[in-house]
């Protein structure tokens, strides 16, 4: 943890709900004061003049897959949190769906073991849910792990959990949050059977809504919800891509009393079918990215709160890989640079307030997730801030995208807000498109 002292003036700082213009010293690692003027008492003290420009916690990132160990010819928890922080992402939970994957308690240790020595974020990884591992899903210890993923949905090898009886079980048998991908197999298979009859291997990708179709993500979901409701196990539902779903969701209850909340990520946010012909397979996600009605009514569910919170499934692939004829190249795209400032973009086009954003992307995966002592700007409260100039135009180019697969989605986009500042546990990471090269990363604790 740093020791070093920073106090930041000036600066218009969103949190809960309102936005108040003021100072925040920052001192070995915590947010110690918040006031209207601060004076530094120490000439050691390192000022940082915000201008006017808005502070926000750091975004606290629920879903990611940053390829290591076993895939690091796509990236590595040193590469994606490198770019995370300079998305102004401090946080994020990763997911086990490794070489090998995250099945075993040992396995899972190894993961945090690589992240306590390179992750410039702090971070938590999910244990892996099979057809078999229900005695070291009880091993888990629910205050220093996220929760247990299932992939109720297609998945490789056998993160598959495809047996109603295990499934059930796991769900009356834990207490951990149990985060889902739901999609039907059976649903897709079909699907893909009928194009490759069809295409072959080289399927149209604006095909990939019908194969991965509505009705294949609302026969998972729903039965999820279903299985929940009768269990009363703490489901969490990870990207939500369709409107058809939105009606298993509440929004008439506070976040801290729902036992099934769900998720919507940046991509189901931003593109929609009609974005296939000039993005091909860097758009390839699983769940599919839908139609724009999907999409709008998405955008509606999150402020209306059936939504609880953005993600990125941040899932890079490399470019040659992506490249390939349709049933070859694997769905996924780097997204955590990008998240906040597409997010931010929304913002500017009158669609959502900052307020709304950082509850979404910051506050609520903290409330959620019951992680202890972050996601708000907070004495006391480790000191994760993202400093934000709402005002400062850049585009998206190949010399500036840090995820190690050097390509994102965005590219060409131009965004208006620029992320200026990043501090994880007090320390300066990242200052306009420059690291500082520091990595202090801390494992996430939850309050269970």
């Amino acid at each position: 943890m740093t020791t070093e002292q920073i106090l930041i003036k000036n600066a218009q700082i969103v949190n809960e709900g309102e936005i108040i213009n003021g100072d925040v010293f920052i001192e070995n690692g915590v947010f110690k004061k918040i006031a209207t003027q601060i004076s530094a008492k120490s000439p050691n003290t390192k000022i940082i003049d915000a201008e006017g420009n808005y502070l926000l916690p750091g975004v606290i990132d629920d879903q990611v897959h940053f390829r290591e160990p076993g895939l690091t010819h796509k990236a590595t928890i040193e590469t994606e949190s490198r770019a995370a922080v300079a998305g102004g992402i401090t946080s994020f939970i990763e997911q086990p769906n490794t070489v090998p994957q995250a099945v075993t308690i040992e396995l899972l240790e190894d993961k945090y073991e690589i992240a306590s020595k390179t992750s410039y974020a702090n971070y938590s990884f999910m244990f892996g849910g099979t057809n078999d591992n229900l005695a070291e899903i009880l091993k888990v210890n629910p205050k220093n792990v996220a929760g247990l993923k299932l992939f109720l949905g297609s998945s490789t090898g056998d993160m598959l959990v495809d047996n109603p009886k295990v499934i059930e079980k796991i769900f009356s048998s834990t207490k951990l949050l149990i985060a889902v991908h739901c999609e039907d197999e059976q649903t897709i298979q079909q699907n893909t059977k009928k194009y490759v009859a069809e295409y072959g291997d080289d399927i149209p990708i604006a095909l990939h809504p019908e194969i991965r179709s509505e009705l294949a993500c609302y026969l998972s979901s729903s039965r999820a919800v279903a299985l929940a409701r009768k269990t009363g196990a703490r489901l969490h539902v990870f990207h939500l891509s369709t409107a058809k779903e939105l009606e298993l969701f509440d929004n008439d209850i506070p976040l801290e009393e729902k036992m099934i909340t769900a998720e919507v990520c940046i991509h189901h946010l931003w593109f929609s079918h009609e974005d296939y012909k000039e993005k091909g397979t860097l758009i390839k996600w699983n769940p599919a990215v839908k139609k724009a009605s999907d999409r709008d009514a998405l955008f509606e569910a999150l402020l209306a709160d059936k939504i609880d919170v953005i993600a990125t499934d941040h899932a890079p692939h490399t470019i040659e890989e992506k490249q390939n004829p349709y049933t070859k190249a694997p769905s996924g795209g780097p997204l955590v640079q990008h998240a906040l400032p597409a997010m931010l973009e929304f913002y500017h086009q009158g669609k959502i307030s900052l307020e709304k954003i950082v509850e979404k992307m910051c506050h609520n995966p903290a409330k959620l997730f019951k992680v202890e002592g972050r996601g708000y700007i907070k004495e006391g409260y480790k000191a994760d801030a993202v400093l934000v100039d709402l005002n400062a135009p850049w585009t998206v180019t190949k010399e500036n995208i840090f995820y190690k697969c050097g390509w994102s989605p965005f590219e060409g986009s131009t965004f208006k807000s620029r992320i200026t500042h990043t501090l994880v546990n007090g320390a300066l990471v990242y200052e306009n498109f420059k690291h500082n090269e520091i990595k202090n990363g801390q494992r996430l604790t939850f309050d269970r």
